[in-house]
């Protein structure tokens, strides 16, 4: 068996991603079991058209193409991209990303005030978008892709928590991407974590949790973040991962984005089952007629390595 070179992760984490995403879209906010019941994969519903990708993936391309316009990370242009987007009334968008990104506040104050106001700003919005600054990021190091990831997640979450759990999906991406084992990495990984939230992520990646002892919907960062990895821990592949994933109900498509990215840097792009990437495509609201294939995904991760790595 050929060894998985750097840029196969890569690949696989961003194309990975794009494809927990749309394979989970039709089964959002559905119960438990619903993907292994109906023995349908990328046939869309929901207002999905088949192999669609959600408002995961669209911010993750946004974020993508602002790093490599700017050969780094420019978070007022990020932020301009990002309600350009939401003004192009995507078919779906996190209610607190919307308000943020509505507010007409400036980038550096939106996320923040909101939090102010509505003191509950620990969804999964920020985990969603995270796989392809993870792997433009990875190759600077532990540290430098979780202040990313941080700074990132604060342009629409004004919660820590958020900006904590987006940095461990960074870390954990950057370590398969090395050829590591992300689960071996977990208590190194916290040990980075802010000390106000080490104990509860902790608790969420602990070797023994399961999604059935979530204390919250899978919509916070909490159980989306714990789902990922509890996916990746209880399955041997891409695709029983991901599909285990959207099995859980809830907030299908982003626990499944989150497991796609996890699970595609770990096993690589060639792990990511044809079928899937066959139909998938990302249309991008706000942006005229745009619509990424398969292949341009592949291409933008290429590049985010090769951006990266300088």
């Amino acid at each position: 068996m050929t060894a998985l070179t750097r840029l196969d992760r890569a690949v696989g984490a961003v194309l990975g991603s794009a494809a927990g995403d749309a394979l989970g879209a039709p089964y959002e906010f559905g119960p438990a079991g619903q993907l292994s019941a109906r023995g349908e994969e990328m046939r869309g519903g929901g207002g999905w058209d088949p192999g669609e990708a959600t408002d995961d993936t669209q911010m993750a391309v946004l974020i993508a193409e602002s790093l490599l316009e700017h050969d780094g990370l420019e978070l007022p242009d990020v932020f301009a991209r990002f309600r350009r987007w939401a003004a192009g009334q995507p078919k779906d968008i996190g209610l607190q990303t919307e308000d943020v990104l509505t507010s007409g506040d400036p980038w550096d104050l939106a996320a923040a005030l909101h939090f102010q106001v509505n003191a509950r700003a620990a969804g999964n919005g920020s985990l969603m978008r995270a796989a392809t600054p993870a792997v433009y990021f990875a190759a600077a190091g532990r540290e430098a892709t979780m202040d990313a990831a941080r700074r990132i997640a604060a342009l629409t979450h004004g919660d820590p928590a958020a900006w904590e759990g987006t940095a461990i999906l960074h870390e954990l991406v950057r370590v398969a991407l090395d050829g590591a084992d992300p689960l071996a990495a977990l208590p190194a990984t916290l040990g980075a974590v802010h000390p106000d939230h080490r104990e509860r992520y902790g608790r969420v990646l602990a070797p023994d949790w399961h999604p059935g002892l979530a204390t919250e919907f899978n919509g916070a960062v909490w159980p989306c973040l714990g789902s990922a990895v509890w996916a990746l821990r209880t399955t041997t592949g891409f695709a029983g991962a991901v599909r285990a994933a959207v099995d859980l109900g809830g907030d299908t498509d982003t626990v499944a984005a989150v497991t796609g990215a996890l699970a595609g840097a770990r096993y690589g792009q060639g792990a990511v089952p044809v079928p899937w990437t066959a139909a998938l495509h990302v249309p991008l609201p706000g942006f005229g007629e745009r619509v990424l294939y398969a292949d341009d995904l592949r291409a933008l991760a290429q590049r985010l390595v090769a951006a990266g790595s300088r």
